[in-house]
């Protein structure tokens, strides 16, 4: 993790930033509430995270590049668990009263503390091999969509297909263990339309009369998300002229992709004359955000991104982390747009949708 005085907040944040921003979808508490007292929507939080205990102990046992691994997914289990009885106890204790940030980041800092670095890198690597073979097949199927607007709303398909590969959900984790994931399935089926939030067919009327010079886009998981949804969108960005900044996480967090594997996976997928697939490359880059979690605080990126998105025109936070739980009314001073999957029931009944449903929700900036 960059040290503090490296980090910068977001330059594309609308200010004063103090008054306009805060990393937190879901008010936990207000106020009014007993500081000493957890609130109910901290408690089913709490419990959410308590939830996936299990999953991430088991991926910990079996890291071979930790010496006595299950002894140590054990004490991670526990002393995360005993973390989560406390907040329960006193909202105050560990830093709190928690949000969805500090409990990511508690949950880390357990495992970081115990050696483990990145206990999701086996099943990042095997999704990552499956969709780099599968990344032409899916891009000749959205080429070969003639209408501009159908084609967008097939790539957008394919972010929401791909975002359904996020271990951090108990359920999914289960699901994917037991089954793994058709990307091609998943397309089908989505939730129908309308979302529970869906700016698609405005998103799409700009699409076909405006463009872009620069876009950021905060990306997510490994595997067929990052590949096969945002990749396929960025390639689409990149033929119509604008350039693509892609930010990736500084440091392994659940299965979400980092800075330097997000270089090799494009370095893989790039032909010898350094094309995605028919298309130039020269107006992609690929940033260090700073992030080391699966949420984000825009307050804190690295000065290098900073620098990278100061000119940017449409800002493009995708997941559920970063794009929802954190950043969902975020205020940009260009087009956002945040892309995400619901894959947690509190965020579903916040929303007033259903699990699995999707979020387009696109913001424009006039002038």
């Amino acid at each position: 993790m960059e040290s503090d005085s490296e980090m910068v907040a977001f330059p594309l944040l609308t200010t004063p930033i103090e008054s306009n921003y805060r990393a937190c979808t879901i008010p936990y508490r207000f106020p009014s509430d007993n500081p000493r007292k957890a609130t109910p929507t901290e408690i089913a939080w709490i419990d959410l995270f308590r939830n996936s205990i299990p999953s991430f102990k088991k991926r910990a046992e079996s890291d071979t590049t930790v010496a006595d691994a299950p002894t140590k997914a054990e004490k991670f289990a526990q002393r995360y668990g005993e973390i989560l009885n406390d907040l329960k106890k006193d909202p105050e204790s560990h830093g709190g009263p928690p949000d969805c940030i500090l409990l990511c980041r508690l949950r880390e800092q357990v495992l970081r503390e115990l050696g483990f670095r990145d206990i999701f890198k086996k099943v990042k690597d095997e999704e990552n091999a499956k969709a780099i073979s599968l990344f032409p097949e899916v891009v000749c199927l959205n080429d070969n969509i003639e209408d501009g607007g159908k084609r967008l709303e097939n790539l957008v398909r394919g972010i929401f297909a791909g975002n359904i590969f996020d271990l951090g959900s108990a359920q999914l984790a289960e699901v994917f263990s037991r089954d793994g994931m058709s990307f091609l399935a998943s397309c089908q089926n989505l939730v129908p339309r309308p979302w529970v939030i869906d700016d698609l067919d405005t998103f799409k009327a700009k699409w076909g009369k405006k463009s872009w010079k620069k876009a950021v886009i905060f990306v997510d998981n490994s595997g067929a998300d990052i590949i096969l949804g945002i990749l396929s969108f960025a390639r689409e960005l990149l033929r119509r002229g604008t350039q693509v900044v892609l930010a990736a996480n500084d440091l392994p967090s659940i299965n979400d992709v980092t800075y330097p594997e997000l270089v090799e996976i494009i370095s893989k997928l790039k032909d010898k004359n350094g094309k995605l697939v028919g298309v130039d490359t020269s107006n992609l880059l690929i940033a260090n955000s700073g992030n080391d979690l699966p949420v984000i605080d825009l307050t804190r990126v690295s000065q290098e991104l900073g620098y990278l998105a100061s000119d940017a025109d449409l800002v493009i936070l995708e997941g559920m982390g970063r794009g929802i739980e954190t950043n969902l009314y975020a205020q940009f001073k260009c087009d956002s747009l945040k892309i995400g999957m619901v894959k947690h029931q509190e965020v579903a009944q916040f929303l007033g949708g259903r699990l699995y449903d999707c979020v387009f929700k696109y913001n424009e900036v006039l002038g």
